[in-house]
């Protein structure tokens, strides 16, 4: 089937000829030892690009994004069961965040007819690598109180400021740049989302080195940039509209319940579940009764998040649940990695912190990264003050700056 055909298969067909097409196209792997993708490598943005030409000139491409903009407009059930069928099999994970399941996720929501056709239709492609650029130096976990600045000159849009914390943006094409434009009004109210190109001269852009190693994010010093209406994304002074649903999608693709993911599995081996039979054993504590408690306690957290995405996806999608509770998805994701992580600690002790990735006593590493779970996506405590508000109802937290012109408040800048 053409990414212009009328869908007529049964998703059991679909997964049938996915299952040929993979066979007979895409790098068959060992999906307990995938090969490593380092998101701070150029080659591995490279190599996802060319995979995701693959699934596209195949037809497997945004199975669950619109026709009109590239994709094939089917049912989650139908990318269900291509993720299924693709397990054993190379596949250009890193595309899925925040290029797909965030970025193009919120151009489909709130995106002009145009910026669909051209951006979601050249992701899908593997053109364009699309990256989020909202956290600021100065912001903390406040993203409405972004200090950036675009002012109108003429017909162009001019944008001075600094993003930090943005994840694989040196990778990127465009990056959605939340931007003040309005600074005589209440914060949320003066914001405005534009796609900027990461190439343009006015920005410099730095690798920012972790604790880990990694080189992945990165910080970025807007000098001047202009761009076009044609840039906005949403409306003028409504940008926060925009950055609520790429909240949403956010919470949603970190805790691993979007429709738009392609592909399932680890990326190169970064997320493979911990094997706590096999760690037991290589440390000489499988009859440690202590120790397999704990296990069975992680393992059942695993499988409860197993449950939870499916039941909370389906409701969001179906209107059961309001949109806002995908962030519960997204907070016992975070629970369960920390869980999994401090048990692997646990059980390897001074082994964990000697270990290299791939002999699975690599645990040290993996707690290096662990808090960041409790990060992306907004933190864990923002994650339960929405659920307290917008799910379950509780009154507001209290603000002082709330009503207040953002020109009147105290911010980064001060």
């Amino acid at each position: 089937m053409t990414h212009d055909q009328t869908p007529t298969e049964s998703v059991a067909e679909f997964a049938a000829r996915a299952r040929v097409w993979l066979a007979d196209n895409m790098p068959p792997i060992d999906p307990d030892s995938p090969p490593a993708a380092p998101r701070d490598d150029g080659d591995a943005w490279k190599r996802a690009r060319e995979l995701q030409k693959r699934l596209y000139e195949g037809g497997f491409a945004g199975i669950c994004f619109p026709r009109e903009y590239g994709g094939l407009g089917l049912d989650y059930t139908y990318q269900k069961a291509f993720d299924d069928e693709s397990l054993c099999y190379e596949l250009p994970l890193i595309l899925n965040i925040p290029t797909f399941t965030i970025c193009c996720a919120t151009l489909l929501d709130t995106g002009t007819e145009e910026q669909k056709k051209q951006h979601i239709a050249a992701a899908l492609r593997g053109d364009e690598v699309l990256v989020q650029l909202l956290s600021e130096p100065s912001g903390g976990s406040d993203l409405a109180g972004v200090i950036t600045r675009a002012e109108r000159r003429g017909d162009r849009w001019v944008i001075n400021g600094a993003k930090t914390w943005s994840t694989s943006a040196f990778a990127a094409d465009y990056g959605l740049c939340l931007a003040r434009t309005n600074w005589d009004v209440p914060k949320h109210e003066g914001l405005t989302m534009f796609l900027v190109p990461i190439d343009h001269p006015g920005i410099t852009l730095r690798h920012i080195t972790m604790l880990s190693g990694s080189t992945e994010f990165c910080e970025e010093f807007f000098d001047g940039v202009d761009v076009g209406d044609d840039a906005v994304v949403g409306e003028v002074n409504g940008g926060w509209a925009v950055a609520s649903r790429q909240l949403y999608h956010e919470r949603r693709a970190v805790g691993q319940g979007s429709e738009f993911a392609s592909g399932s599995g680890s990326e190169g081996g970064n997320a493979n579940p911990i094997d706590y039979v096999a760690l037991l054993a290589k440390t000489g504590q499988a009859d440690n009764e202590r120790l397999r408690e704990m296990a069975g306690r992680a393992l059942v957290h695993r499988a409860v998040a197993e449950q939870l995405i499916e039941h909370v996806s389906r409701n969001v999608r179906d209107g059961v649940l309001p949109p806002a509770a995908g962030t519960l998805i997204r907070l016992f994701h975070a629970e369960t990695v920390q869980v999994d992580v401090d048990t692997a600690v646990a059980v390897a002790g001074a082994a964990g912190v000697v270990g290299e990735a791939g002999d699975g006593l690599e645990a040290g590493l993996r707690y290096l990264v662990r808090q960041s779970v409790a990060i992306g996506g907004g933190t864990t405590e923002m994650a339960r003050n929405v659920i307290g508000e917008r799910v379950l109802g509780f009154p507001r937290e209290y603000a002082a700056d709330r009503g207040v012109p953002f020109n009147q408040v105290r911010h980064g800048k001060d």
